[in-house]
Parts: C-alpha cells; structure tokens; sequence
C-alpha cells in the first residue's frame, strides 16, 4: 500500500469518525429540545402563586427569581411520614386547585404517588432530608426558580413579583417534570415560552 493509499484511508477514517460525532450530538441536543417541546404541548397545566424571595444578585443576567407557596411542603401532608435516616430524597407533590385558580399542596409522598383525577403530580429536584428532626416545612425545589427573560426587564418584573402580582403556567408532564409555559403579571401573560 502507498503512502498516498494510507493517507487517503486515514483521512476517510477521521472523517467518518467525525461525521459520526457529529451525528450524536446533533441527535442529544435535539433529544433534549424535543423532551422539553413534548412537556409544553402535552403536559397538564398548573397555575402556581409566586412568593416574594430576597433580590437576586444583578451580576449573574436578567432573570427573576422564583419563589412558590409550593415550595414548603407541610410535613403533615407527607403520606407515610418522613424516613427516620437523614439523606438525599426528593418528594413527590399532588397538587389541587383551591382558591384564586392557584394550585396548592394536597398531599405529598417520598414514594411515587398514583395518579388522581383532578390533580397533577410533581417530582423534586433532590435535596437533603434531615430525617427525624424535620421542621413543620420542607423546601423545596422543582427546577423552575429562576425564568430568563429579555435585557432590561427584569427588575420591573422583580418589582411585581415582591408586590405579589407575579404568578407562572406551568406544565407538567407524567412523570412530574415541570416545565414554564407562561409568566404572568396580573393574571396577564407577560412572556410565554416558545415550544423550539
């Protein structure tokens, strides 16, 4: 075989390895689009009432950061109660609708939670359960604190959220992720997130 033969060959392997890399990451980052697409066009949509949290560190870009009455989960809504062993959990979260068109914590569960008629379930992010000695609340986190929004408006956002008129669509595929379809202020959709 020639030098040119080799070389020839040698490229060609490079370049199928390449073409294949390629391939792959174009098919996770679209893997990844398209779970996050599938939960906004099917999942069950949520209506949830902001809390006012500490202003968030202008350093980091135009976000506002969000807080939920979701986000302390009663310890008495635990079914089953809290494992004695402190750890890394997550929680699973029914929620109901009640008053306003908010929905709140029904009832919670360190295991999976069936499927109910007129509730949706939410899955937690982990967090670090101190078993026994658990306050009456835990926080908590789903994954949908902090929404992005465009250059210059975030402290007016900021401003409505402190004074309570913030309020956020979510929706919620089956088995409990969370995704932000719609920031509202006043009841109004203010930024609705695009599906791609």
């Amino acid at each position: 075989m020639s030098i040119f033969a080799a070389a020839a060959a040698s490229i060609r392997r490079y370049w199928v390895a390449a073409i294949a890399v390629a391939a792959l990451q174009t098919a996770v980052l679209g893997y990844i689009i398209e779970s996050r697409a599938a939960i906004l066009r099917n999942g069950a949509e949520v209506l949830l009432k902001t809390a006012p949290v500490d202003p968030r560190d202008f350093l980091r870009g135009d976000y506002v950061v969000l807080n939920y009455d979701i986000s302390s989960v009663p310890v008495q809504s635990i079914v089953g109660g809290v494992p004695a062993e402190p750890g890394e959990r997550s929680l699973w979260v029914r929620l109901k609708p009640s008053d306003g068109g908010f929905w709140s914590v029904a009832e919670s569960s360190f295991q999976p939670l069936p499927e109910q008629a007129g509730a949706v379930v939410v899955h937690t992010r982990p967090f670090y359960s101190y078993g026994s000695s658990t306050g009456d609340s835990i926080h908590v986190e789903y994954g949908i604190e902090r929404y992005y929004v465009p250059e210059g408006a975030g402290r007016a956002l900021e401003q409505a959220r402190q004074d309570g008129d913030v309020s956020i669509a979510v929706r919620v595929s089956s088995d409990g992720t969370p995704q932000i379809r719609s920031l509202l202020v006043d009841g109004k959709p203010a930024y609705d997130e695009p599906l791609y």
